[in-house]
């Protein structure tokens, strides 16, 4: 157990890449009671100094003997395979890891959690939390309180997803596409003009494997394991900020009302629903921002009791970086609750 008014130790691995630099900032931006900060990459970017609260850093190179000074928490955000690798070793340590990658996720004994719908799974953890995929994370803040209210029977997602998602390679493709001498660093094809519907790799069954996350790890995190759900998943040529349609059939009647009013009510969570002024939710809006956006709230009629809606979040703040910052938030909140 912590000790009372602990200030505590946390780590930072992929401190120098793309979702890293972003969990920089954020803390930078959060008053926690963190004393210590000590940031880590690979042997690549080892070495290099970097400001952070007005103070200047070294980032250390991750090795496996890293851990043995003792830290509380650590946020991976640097690939699947330095996670299963790594996160073994710091949970060893007594450090609780909240890993970023995919490696954890649908592992049984690790919780997936979104603070704003399940909180309470981070008890259960056995030295790893897993962070959802960005863009399972906005979708499940707003389904979450559907499915409490109406309990949702089907879900179909189609997604608009930023090179942003697909790291500093994606980034590039969509900026420097058009140049000349330029070749591909991330895409199958440029990005520029295109919109494609690959994300990850395919497998067998026809689906990528973003669509099969997305199916998975909702089913998770909402503990509805038989829930039937399919998905498109789409790149997109924007910089910053995945927007989703998302359908969705109730097993109850609703009032589209009170659906709305709902969603207004619940924390994390902004509704922009006014199309007589073109008011709904765009990704550059989203950008910088820890909420998700909900709009173009709409009763499908095709089904007896289905809406659509359109919802948007920066996916390296809250679909990476926030999202993790506030599991350790919640963790330290938990702590000192118990003193």
């Amino acid at each position: 157990m912590m000790n009372e008014n602990k200030e505590y130790k946390l780590a930072l691995v992929g401190a120098t890449g793309v979702v890293g630099r972003i969990a920089r900032k954020i803390l930078e931006e959060k008053n926690l009671p963190i004393s210590e900060y000590v940031f880590f990459s690979s042997y690549k970017s080892a070495g290099s100094k970097i400001m952070f609260k007005g103070k200047e850093y070294v980032v250390r190179e991750l090795k496996e003997d890293s851990f043995d000074e003792g830290f509380d928490f650590a946020i991976f955000s640097a690939g699947g395979d330095t996670s299963k690798k790594f996160s073994p070793i710091a949970a060893s340590k007594g450090c609780i890891v909240v890993d970023n990658s995919s490696a954890w996720r649908m592992d049984k004994d690790v919780p997936l959690v979104v603070p704003e719908v399940n909180s309470d799974e981070i008890k259960n953890n056995k030295g790893i939390i897993a962070n959802p995929n960005c863009s399972t994370i906005q979708a499940v803040v707003p389904l979450k309180v559907l499915d409490d209210k109406y309990k949702i029977k089907r879900i179909v997602y189609s997604t608009y997803q930023a090179v942003s998602g697909a790291g500093l390679k994606g980034i590039n493709d969509l900026e420097h596409g058009n140049e000349e001498e330029y070749n591909l660093q991330k895409f199958p094809y440029p990005i520029i003009n295109n919109c494609l519907p690959h994300i990850d790799v395919f497998l067998e069954n026809g689906y990528s494997k973003e669509e099969e996350k997305m199916i998975n790890e909702t089913r998770k995190i909402l503990n509805r394991p038989d829930l039937r759900i399919t998905a498109t998943t789409v790149r997109v040529p924007v910089i910053n900020s995945h927007s989703e349609s998302i359908n969705v059939e109730f097993e109850k009647s609703f009032d589209l009302s009170e659906l709305i009013e709902a969603l207004k009510s619940s924390k994390g969570i902004i509704v922009e629903d006014d199309v007589s002024k073109n008011i709904y939710p765009i990704a550059t809006k989203a950008s910088g921002h820890d909420e998700v956006f909900v709009g173009r709230i709409r009763r499908d009629f095709s089904v007896e009791n289905g809406i659509n809606m359109w919802v948007v979040a920066d996916n390296l703040r809250k679909g990476a970086a926030s999202n993790a910052i506030q599991i350790v938030e919640e963790m330290i909140k938990m702590d000192s609750l118990t003193k």
